[in-house]
């Protein structure tokens, strides 16, 4: 056996000693309560990535614990997010569109106006309201003021990185030093640059230690570990738990940690998904372990489509560092199905069927209302909830489910609707390196058009090509319609002033 492989066998067999407690046991603990929730999300994962997608050992990684729980679970083929990372995590935590809160662009650090407001209702909020304890591991990425930080949000516990930045922030320093940015030098740039942190029991941020690229690449082991200890301290408390693990699987750069270093076909992607398989296995386990696993409702999913051409070489030294969406168009930053389309697993012994597939159309937002109706709570009233409850999608007496339709929004724009089969545009959305676009996804130009949208069959044409509003103008009367609705509640629930870089006019008045 391989001295990696054996390393890895026995921190298994260990971590399984370590966290058994006698099934009966737990099970008395649990009988009775409400089911324990564990959210898992990765990071521009896309569609074609994981392997019950068509992925996994066909794209050079087999992913052998995420095949398992789609075995064990419930398989979403047409599960919905928002554009990129700050917009899908405001409304997965909040079940509204991301614009309801500012939040429909990407937060890039400080300085910029994005932030979660202190008055959001949020996910960490219903659950510990409704008594559990709760945590969050990994990436916040919804700002740093005060009133934005997990801790103002129901949340007990908080480790991870910088909560108005994302996982590249790890090379930051790497990249001022190679552009000669800064007169600082490499120490002095590391102890004032990115840092992992840690919630504080007086809801501020304690620094642990500096994020470099070198902590970047095992920050995903340090966050499992963190988690199924969090988990294994709740059970022996008998309390019920949620978890929420937004962990780094699949966000450039994508450094695999030392043990699964070279283990993919395809390079560090390939192996960063075979780490993210592992770990997903390993709160499995956990679960399991702890007996638990019967009371426990699992999720896992991403949070947006691949990153696609833009990302591709940024930080991995030209490796091809890429996604795929399938047999869809578009990628991180977009409005294209590609890029709003990903894939979701949801498991629930006794309650979710093994092994099914759903095609409800069911969208990051429905996470909220649906948990809320399964655990009794009930969500404020003086403000829109655009998620539905899907409890029926997920115990399978509904096929349909209760959604039609989704809009989709970057910045202050509404550029997109989907409704039923029919996706609609406002704007012009190219193709990679074609006409008026230079940079796909985050970089991407956008080209308004001439009065009249768009409209594409994504059944029949999942990549886009045949544009049917000039054969077919009765399309637009669906799509209209969602568009019209969600006006009629900006009467009296404006939106706050959406978040744009470019335009200043406040300042200016």
């Amino acid at each position: 056996m391989h001295p990696r492989a054996s390393l890895l066998l026995t921190t298994s067999l260990l971590m399984a000693i370590s966290l058994t407690v006698p099934a009966a046991q737990a099970q008395d603990k649990a009988a009775g309560t409400k089911p324990n929730v564990v959210f898992i999300l990765a990071d521009n994962v896309g569609y074609g990535d994981m392997g019950p997608y068509g992925g996994g050992v066909l794209r050079g990684f087999p992913t052998p614990h995420v095949d398992q729980l789609a075995a064990e679970g419930l398989k979403l083929t047409q599960y919905l997010v928002e554009p990129a990372c700050s917009p899908t995590r405001a409304a997965l935590m909040t079940g509204q569109y991301s614009i309801r809160n500012g939040l429909s662009l990407v937060i890039v650090g400080e300085n910029t106006p994005n932030t979660l407001p202190k008055d959001a209702y949020t996910m960490g909020q219903l659950f510990k309201d409704a008594g559990y304890a709760t945590a969050l591991y990994g990436k916040w990425h919804l700002g740093s003021a005060p009133g934005s930080l997990p801790m103002a949000h129901g949340f007990d516990e908080f480790y991870g990185i910088p909560p108005d930045l994302s996982w590249d922030s790890a090379s930051y320093v790497d990249s001022i030093v190679m552009t000669h940015s800064s007169p600082l030098s490499r120490e002095e740039l590391v102890a004032a640059g990115p840092h992992i942190v840690e919630g504080t029991p007086d809801g501020k941020l304690k620094k642990i230690k500096p994020f470099t690229m070198e902590a970047r690449a095992e920050i995903d082991v340090e966050l499992t570990a963190k988690s199924i200890d969090f988990m294994k301290r709740e059970v022996n408390a008998g309390k019920p738990f949620f978890l929420y693990l937004p962990f780094s699987m699949g966000h450039a750069p994508n450094l695999p940690s030392k043990d699964f270093a070279g283990k993919s076909r395809v390079g560090q992607y390939g192996d960063k998904m075979m780490e993210g398989d592992h770990h997903v296995g390993q709160i499995m386990d956990a679960l399991k372990n702890l007996g638990v696993e019967d009371n426990t409702i699992l999720v896992f999913a991403s949070d947006n489509g691949p990153s696609g051409q833009v990302a591709r070489t940024y930080g991995n030294m030209q490796s091809p560092d890429m996604g795929n969406a399938g047999p869809f168009r578009g990628e991180l930053g977009e409005v294209t199905e590609g890029a709003i389309r990903t894939f979701a697993f949801i498991r629930w012994p006794g309650k979710i069927a093994p092994g099914r597939s759903s095609y409800a159309m069911f969208s990051v937002m429905d996470f909220l209302p649906t948990f809320a109706n399964i655990i009794g709570a009930k969500l404020p009233t003086d403000r829109p909830i655009d998620g539905v409850d899907q409890t029926e999608v997920l115990i399978g007496t509904s096929e349909k489910g209760n959604r039609t339709s989704l809009l989709s929004f970057v910045g202050p724009d509404l550029l997109a609707v989907r409704v039923e089969q029919w996706r609609m545009y406002f704007t012009h959305v190219f193709p990679a390196g074609t006409s008026t676009q230079i940079l796909p996804g985050l970089g991407a130009a956008q080209a308004k058009m001439m009065g009249y949208p768009k409209v594409y069959n994504i059944e029949m044409d999942p990549y886009e090509t045949l544009n049917e509003m000039t054969v077919n103008p009765w399309l637009l009367a669906p799509g209209m319609k969602v568009v019209n609705e969600y006006l009629e509640t900006l009467k009296d629930h404006p939106n706050p002033p959406s978040a744009n870089l470019t335009e200043f006019r406040g300042a200016m008045q």
